[in-house]
């Protein structure tokens, strides 16, 4: 026997939820990751491939353009020969440091067998 589905007699919201904004911007595989370790300094492909070893190129690629166009980290190409790209934080993706400090302050408490 199902329980029957009661009719929903509040309004629709009509903003949607702050939460849901945020893990939309962060929604990805890695993301977080890729915030974490350009919180600490600007980075290059190479050594963000070299910070997160389990990462693929491609996946790395895909989730640095997102987080561009979506404004929390920024490509800056350097003038060298041969030339070369660094990554850093927007004072957006800045914003979403304590968050993930706070998580990853839950994370080492944590004990895995």
């Amino acid at each position: 026997m199902s329980l029957k589905l009661r009719k929903n007699r509040s309004p629709a919201p009509e903003n949607i939820c702050p939460l849901s904004k945020c893990m939309a911007l962060l929604g990805g595989a890695w993301t977080t990751e890729i915030i974490w370790c350009l919180s600490a300094a600007p980075r290059r492909f190479s050594e963000l491939r070299v910070d997160i070893p389990a990462i693929s190129a491609k996946v790395l690629t895909a989730r640095l353009r997102d987080l561009e166009k979506k404004g929390i980290a920024s490509r800056q190409v350097m003038p060298t020969s041969p030339p070369s790209v660094e990554y850093s934080l927007t004072a957006l993706g800045a914003e979403f440091l304590p968050a993930i400090a706070a998580i990853a302050k839950v994370g080492d408490k944590l004990k895995f067998p």
